[in-house]
């Protein structure tokens, strides 16, 4: 397993923020949409799980090459018939593509990692049951068989909204027109909110009265050049780096965004001005990971986390992944049913090994969490941050982070 040592020291100085993955995903599969001309998405980051959305566009049918860090898009009328789509290990590129795989072509399969099949899907099995759409899902094989047709749909609020942005990539291409009513309270709603945007950049319209979505079949997608923002969800590490001490500037990222993980600026003031915080996560649940680095650091603070229950499905059990890893450090965190509560110390101890369980933002909340420890920590695989943020570690090293790879140690 490649494993790397952190020595403690101080950050300090500038990083180019990496750009959103959330908008990247959505600007590629919509200018894979477009066939009148090609499009132009500036500022790419070839992460895994965006190389899995480039690779499922292509999949079905579109023309798309990449030249340092742009990428030109053409739909050229994706006519694709039984295509293979692999995402990998990357639940975005797997709850965006099936419906929009399916308003495509009547016949495909999709492929990956054993663990992405066991992230939840029941939201479209239940679309399928009530059209009479064929699936058959295997360990890591799904097949599905059947025509996709417009119409009203109930979709809980509770569950990712990624099955949501799914339907709206896909319902204007169908014929008639569409509705989706959100059951309950809609959690990630930013995360919707970033695609209407983006759906509204590719000429889609879609309208929206609260809960309920309003989207007009037979629509096409225009071809734009569109500029991808930095990623909150990444500067959040180096954010609350800032507020443990170190001294990074953040640049590329737009103080009028509509990342809902923007919030972590309002979240670390919070820390500032009160010693017993309680975080509601049900729309910011990547940032919990780096909000648990923060209040571990924070002394005499409790911190509770409430609403955080979909971390146990994302790419790890996240909050038993940072509870045990956190906890490894000197850290005082205890689990519950659906969160965390952190008693806040003045530093942790180190000395040890901690594992990222392959999931990306705990590799890099433990890198941040390293430089307030007083020992070194060795890391095993931390390569995990290649699925969103592939020059994490040069990044880290630019400013001062002292990490070195043990890749051929034992």
């Amino acid at each position: 397993m490649n494993s790397i040592k952190i020595i403690p020291s101080k950050l300090k100085g500038k990083v180019i923020i990496p750009p959103s993955k959330s908008l990247l995903h959505r600007a590629i599969i919509s200018a894979s949409l477009c066939n009148d001309e090609k499009s132009k998405i500036n500022n790419l980051i070839f992460s895994d799980d965006i190389k899995a959305t480039i690779g499922g566009m292509r999949s079905l049918g579109a023309e798309i090459s990449i030249s340092k860090n742009k990428v030109y898009i053409k739909g050229n009328n994706l006519i694709k018939q039984n295509p293979l789509i692999n995402c990998m290990e990357s639940g975005s590129s797997l709850r965006f593509l099936i419906p929009v795989g399916l308003a495509l072509t009547s016949s495909l399969s999709f492929t990956g990692s054993k663990k992405l099949f066991e992230r939840p899907l029941d939201v479209y099995y239940d679309i399928f049951k009530k059209q009479n759409i064929n699936y058959k899902i295997s360990e890591n094989l799904l097949y599905i068989n059947g025509n996709f047709s417009s119409g009203n749909f109930k979709i809980p609020g509770n569950v990712s909204s990624q099955f949501i942005s799914g339907l709206l990539f896909s319902l204007p291409l169908l014929e008639g027109d569409s509705e989706i009513s959100i059951i309950g309270n809609l959690e990630s709603n930013a995360y919707v909110d970033l695609s209407v945007e983006v759906l509204n950049k590719f000429g889609i319209n879609i309208e929206r009265n609260d809960k309920i979505f309003y989207i007009r079949g037979g629509q096409s997608y225009k071809s734009c050049e569109y500029s991808v923002e930095g990623d909150y969800s990444q500067a959040a590490f180096f954010l609350v780096a800032n507020e443990l001490g170190n001294e990074i500037e953040c640049l590329g990222l737009n103080k009028a965004s509509k990342q809902g993980d923007k919030e972590i600026i309002n979240i670390i003031n919070m820390f500032k001005d009160s010693n017993d915080i309680i975080i509601d996560a049900s729309q910011i649940p990547d940032l919990v990971p780096i909000i648990t680095v923060l209040a571990a650091l924070k002394e005499n603070c409790t911190t509770t986390i409430i609403n955080a229950h979909r971390l146990r499905i994302k790419e790890s059990d996240r909050l038993k992944a940072v509870t045990t890893e956190m906890n490894k450090l000197g850290a005082c965190v205890r689990e519950t049913k659906d969160g965390l509560i952190i008693n806040g110390k003045a530093s942790l101890i180190g000395g040890t090994s901690v594992n990222s369980w392959n999931d990306h933002r705990i590799a890099m909340s433990l890198a941040i969490a390293a430089t307030r420890c007083k020992s070194d920590i060795i890391l095993e695989d931390y390569l995990a941050i290649n699925k969103s943020y592939p020059h994490f570690w040069n990044d880290y090293k630019s400013i001062g982070g002292a990490a070195i790879e043990l890749n051929n140690r034992q």
